[in-house]
């Protein structure tokens, strides 16, 4: 079987451990085939002749701004069909400033719940929350998601903006509590997949640190998106 080409490419905020999130999937790519490349940078996005040979990059570059050439490399190789995947703000909330990236990865972090006041510490865990993350009925039969029930986690709760070009396999909703802004549930996309040009998008926003990525059956969804996507 020909080797294809995987290219990771992580940084931006450091308390999603884009370092410690991604090597958890090399040893996984590379059992399926795969040589990978690892960048710390977006600056590999702009080397065009390295992009044509990319069957799949793993994205997990939380914030952060690209510019515009590394952006319309990064286009560029997905239109003509190298697959993209990330999970969380490693590519659902990365580069906010290009309404273009947004426009393909099809959804963007807008907010995740709080506890209630009185249990807030000041730490990252003020975010966690227990939830379910539902399947709908297309993730019931899709190769990334079939054979995978509603699953519980305890992790941050992405309250995503989106259209209806994403192809949602599982949702989650967000609960009305008394001290929260807004007055009924509303329920986003927490993992979905996107036709882009010639290119495959996966995006599972769950993923915040490593112990959620490695998590079952997240662990599992991760890496059927990952190959679903490439090439």
């Amino acid at each position: 079987m020909q080797q294809r080409q995987a290219l990771i490419v992580r940084g931006g905020w450091d308390g999603h451990q884009p370092v410690e999130t991604t090597d958890a999937f090399v040893p996984f790519l590379r059992e399926h085939g795969f040589d990978v490349r690892v960048e710390d940078s977006t600056a590999v996005y702009a080397d065009e002749a390295f992009m044509r040979t990319v069957d799949l990059i793993v994205q997990v570059v939380t914030m952060s701004t690209i510019a515009d050439d590394e952006f319309a490399g990064l286009q560029r190789a997905v239109l003509a069909g190298t697959g993209l995947a990330g999970w969380h703000g490693g590519i659902a909330d990365s580069f906010r400033a290009n309404a273009d990236y947004l426009h393909m990865i099809g959804g963007q972090f807008a907010h995740h719940a709080a506890k209630p006041p009185a249990e807030r510490a000041g730490d990252q865990a003020d975010n966690y929350l227990h939830y379910t993350v539902h399947m709908t009925d297309l993730g019931r039969t899709h190769p990334i998601t079939d054979g995978i029930a509603d699953f519980d986690l305890v992790t941050e709760q992405y309250w995503v903006l989106s259209d209806e070009y994403c192809d949602v396999l599982a949702t989650t909703t967000q609960e009305a509590r008394d001290f929260d802004a807004w007055n009924r549930p509303v329920t986003s996309p927490a993992i979905w997949t996107r036709q882009w040009g010639a290119g495959r998008v996966f995006v599972s926003a769950p993923g915040h640190r490593l112990e959620v990525v490695e998590s079952q059956p997240l662990r599992t969804v991760i890496e059927r998106g990952l190959l679903w996507a490439a090439r």
